[in-house]
Protein backbone atom coordinates (compact mmCIF):
# COMPACT_ATOMS: atom_id res chain seq x y z
CA UNK A 1 0.00 0.00 0.00
CA UNK A 2 1.30 3.38 -0.87
CA UNK A 3 1.42 6.18 1.72
CA UNK A 4 -0.21 9.57 0.21
CA UNK A 5 -0.28 13.09 2.20
CA UNK A 6 -2.97 14.63 3.57
CA UNK A 7 -3.22 17.41 0.63
CA UNK A 8 -3.26 14.26 -1.67
CA UNK A 9 -6.17 13.09 0.14
CA UNK A 10 -7.63 16.57 -0.06
CA UNK A 11 -7.45 16.87 -4.01
CA UNK A 12 -9.91 13.81 -3.87
CA UNK A 13 -13.60 15.27 -4.73
CA UNK A 14 -15.44 12.23 -3.03
CA UNK A 15 -18.83 13.69 -3.15
CA UNK A 16 -22.57 12.05 -2.54
CA UNK A 17 -25.26 11.73 -5.13
CA UNK A 18 -28.38 10.16 -6.07
CA UNK A 19 -28.50 7.96 -9.33
CA UNK A 20 -31.30 9.17 -11.41
CA UNK A 21 -31.19 6.98 -14.24
CA UNK A 22 -29.80 3.88 -15.25
CA UNK A 23 -29.71 1.93 -18.54
CA UNK A 24 -28.74 -1.55 -20.02
CA UNK A 25 -24.25 -1.10 -21.43
CA UNK A 26 -24.06 -3.48 -23.97
CA UNK A 27 -21.27 -2.55 -25.87
CA UNK A 28 -18.94 -2.21 -22.49
CA UNK A 29 -16.30 -4.90 -22.49
CA UNK A 30 -17.59 -6.49 -18.91
CA UNK A 31 -21.04 -6.14 -18.12
CA UNK A 32 -21.98 -2.20 -16.86
CA UNK A 33 -24.53 -0.28 -16.59
CA UNK A 34 -24.81 3.36 -17.67
CA UNK A 35 -25.91 5.62 -14.67
CA UNK A 36 -26.86 9.03 -14.39
CA UNK A 37 -26.36 11.02 -10.89
CA UNK A 38 -27.46 13.91 -9.68
CA UNK A 39 -24.68 16.11 -7.37
CA UNK A 40 -26.58 18.87 -6.27
CA UNK A 41 -26.98 22.32 -7.84
CA UNK A 42 -23.14 22.84 -7.80
CA UNK A 43 -21.88 19.91 -9.71
CA UNK A 44 -25.06 18.98 -11.61
CA UNK A 45 -25.48 15.66 -13.41
CA UNK A 46 -22.47 13.60 -14.02
CA UNK A 47 -22.94 9.84 -15.79
CA UNK A 48 -20.89 6.80 -15.23
CA UNK A 49 -20.03 3.43 -16.69
CA UNK A 50 -20.48 1.46 -13.55
CA UNK A 51 -19.64 -2.85 -13.41
CA UNK A 52 -22.59 -3.07 -10.95
CA UNK A 53 -24.86 -5.65 -12.91
CA UNK A 54 -24.03 -8.95 -10.37
CA UNK A 55 -25.91 -7.29 -7.16
CA UNK A 56 -28.39 -4.78 -8.56
CA UNK A 57 -31.23 -4.10 -10.59
CA UNK A 58 -31.46 -0.83 -12.59
CA UNK A 59 -34.89 -0.26 -10.97
CA UNK A 60 -33.14 -0.49 -7.49
CA UNK A 61 -30.46 1.89 -8.45
CA UNK A 62 -32.92 4.75 -9.47
CA UNK A 63 -33.02 7.10 -6.27
CA UNK A 64 -30.32 5.59 -4.05
CA UNK A 65 -27.43 7.76 -2.76
CA UNK A 66 -23.97 6.92 -3.84
CA UNK A 67 -20.47 7.69 -3.28
CA UNK A 68 -18.11 8.57 -6.57
CA UNK A 69 -14.98 10.96 -7.45
CA UNK A 70 -16.12 13.80 -9.50
CA UNK A 71 -13.36 15.19 -9.88
CA UNK A 72 -10.50 12.94 -12.91
CA UNK A 73 -10.63 13.88 -16.37
CA UNK A 74 -13.48 12.08 -18.15
CA UNK A 75 -12.58 8.93 -19.73
CA UNK A 76 -14.32 7.77 -23.05
CA UNK A 77 -15.81 3.83 -22.17
CA UNK A 78 -16.99 2.40 -25.85
CA UNK A 79 -19.39 5.36 -27.31
CA UNK A 80 -19.51 6.35 -23.98
CA UNK A 81 -17.77 9.56 -21.93
CA UNK A 82 -17.76 8.61 -18.42
CA UNK A 83 -17.51 11.75 -16.32
CA UNK A 84 -17.40 10.70 -12.68
CA UNK A 85 -16.39 7.42 -10.61
CA UNK A 86 -18.61 5.92 -8.71
CA UNK A 87 -17.31 4.22 -5.76
CA UNK A 88 -17.45 0.53 -4.84
CA UNK A 89 -15.70 -2.96 -3.29
CA UNK A 90 -14.81 -5.42 -5.79
CA UNK A 91 -15.37 -9.02 -3.96
CA UNK A 92 -15.00 -12.25 -5.94
CA UNK A 93 -19.01 -12.54 -6.54
CA UNK A 94 -19.10 -8.60 -8.28
CA UNK A 95 -18.84 -5.13 -7.07
CA UNK A 96 -20.66 -3.72 -4.69
CA UNK A 97 -21.29 0.06 -4.09
CA UNK A 98 -19.54 2.12 -1.26
CA UNK A 99 -23.00 4.08 0.15
CA UNK A 100 -24.13 6.71 2.91
CA UNK A 101 -25.37 4.73 6.00
CA UNK A 102 -27.81 8.00 5.92
CA UNK A 103 -29.19 10.32 3.50
CA UNK A 104 -27.37 14.12 3.21
CA UNK A 105 -27.69 16.47 0.62
CA UNK A 106 -26.02 15.54 -2.98
CA UNK A 107 -22.67 17.29 -3.52
CA UNK A 108 -21.68 16.69 0.27
CA UNK A 109 -18.08 16.20 0.17
CA UNK A 110 -16.54 13.25 2.13
CA UNK A 111 -13.67 14.36 4.04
Amino acid sequence: MKTISWNDFEQVELRVGTIARVEPFPEARNPAYKVWVDFGPEIGERKSSAQITEHYAPEELVGRQIVAVVNFAPKQIGPMRSECLIAGFYRDDGVVLAVPDKPVPNGLKLG
